[in-house]
């Protein structure tokens, strides 16, 4: 029982790393510190790299993605040296719940796309190279935002059993029904042709 207890302790400390690491709000932070404005009036006022670029700087965007995927994919790697995979997988969960409901923002946080394609690298990174690749193209295609955050998210499970990684199955499908529920004002506009295209208007 001791050891139970003291195992639930170190998942339970990875759990609370994972999030602040995750609800670092890179977008706030870095259209800030470049004066670019209020990125909460700014377009969809959304603290991710889509909303980011509005502003019209594409390095803050990129940057801002960057950052969204790397720390979530610092919270996993840390976790699973001093912890091992199981503090990985629970890590990873709350870096995604810290970056779509950071505490300091009144639990009004991003949507989860960038964050979610670092834990994808870091748990398994067959896996999030071909999220990756899917969003891209995606993208490419359709210059839709949402529409590739969805269609990479709703392949990554699959993938996880293409590629032999079985062991995150559960929590990738977690994640991606996630990130569909917090796309559900976008699936409105998908379905009515009226989500905009990337770099312009609400996503």
């Amino acid at each position: 029982m001791p050891a139970l207890e003291s195992s639930l302790v170190v998942l339970a400390l990875w759990g609370i790393i994972g999030y602040l690491l995750g609800s670092i709000p890179f977008g706030l932070i870095l259209t800030k510190a470049m004066g670019l404005g209020n990125l909460r009036e700014i377009g969809s006022g959304n603290i991710g790299a889509t909303n980011v670029l509005r502003t019209g700087n594409k390095g803050a965007a990129a940057a801002t993605l960057v950052l969204d995927g790397a720390k979530g994919a610092v919270a996993v790697l840390l976790a699973r040296a001093l912890a091992g995979e199981d503090a990985a997988q629970i890590a990873a969960l709350a870096a995604f719940l810290g970056h779509c409901f950071p505490a300091w923002l009144g639990f009004k946080g991003g949507k989860g796309v960038a964050t979610f394609l670092g834990l994808m690298l870091s748990l398994a990174w067959p896996v999030g190279l071909l999220a990756c690749a899917v969003w891209v193209a995606t993208a490419a295609i359709s210059r839709i935002s949402s529409l590739s955050a969805l269609v990479a998210a709703a392949w990554a499970p699959l993938m996880c059993l293409l590629v032999g990684q079985g062991q995150i199955f559960a929590l990738t499908l977690l994640l991606a029904f996630l990130i569909v529920w917090r796309h559900r004002q976008n699936l409105g506009r998908l379905k009515d042709g009226t989500e905009p295209r990337i770099g312009n208007s609400k996503t």
